[in-house]
């Protein structure tokens, strides 16, 4: 009795000191690796983890017959949800969002692409009909983002935070012939 309990005290200790980081980067069932995006700012992190798909000769977005069709909601990768964590609170172009844990999707509203930061995590990225899992209710919001091309077409999907000075950030999203970012405040 004495050995399973300490068996189980250990097992636990170990599940505890896993960082949420660890939790999200999961092994990817077709082909879409766990990437990280990070940045600093002081002693706080802000940090996405993601599943990054490849365009692998397909139409990604654009048209009624891409992958990812304009005026719906995307998951923001591949496999689960994407998980955004924040040590402090965030400033996204307007959108407020006290510092925590939260899933990221991109609205795709016809070529002008909106942020959503939903409250809800630990999600697969869509249901098996291949709708969104976005809860409307759960969503703290969405905020409109910069719209440009990449400089050549990007075949992995690339996220990347980047600090811009002091407490100023920029989101970038590439994938295909698309890239969309939106500036950020660290509080």
């Amino acid at each position: 009795m004495k050995r399973i309990i300490t068996t189980a005290m250990l097992f636990a200790a170990v599940c505890l000191a896993q960082t949420p980081k660890d939790k999200y980067m999961t092994p990817s069932r077709a082909g879409s690796p766990p990437k990280e995006a990070s940045a600093k700012f002081g002693d706080k992190e802000v940090w996405i983890v993601y599943h990054a798909p490849s365009v692998k000769g397909r139409k990604v977005f654009g048209s009624d017959d891409a992958l990812q069709k304009p005026g719906t909601v995307w998951r923001l990768g591949a496999d689960q949800a994407t998980f955004l964590h924040t040590d402090a609170d965030l400033d996204i172009n307007g959108l407020k969002v006290p510092k925590g844990e939260y899933t990221l999707y991109m609205d795709l509203d016809q070529g002008k692409w909106q942020l959503v930061v939903s409250k809800q995590t630990g999600q697969w990225g869509i249901n098996r009909d291949g709708s969104t899992t976005l809860e409307q209710a759960q969503a703290v919001g969405k905020t409109a983002m910069t719209m440009s091309k990449p400089a050549a077409p990007v075949e992995v999907l690339s996220i990347k935070l980047d600090s811009t000075g002091a407490n100023k950030g920029k989101l970038t999203v590439e994938w295909e012939n698309v890239a969309a970012s939106v500036n950020f405040t660290a509080k």
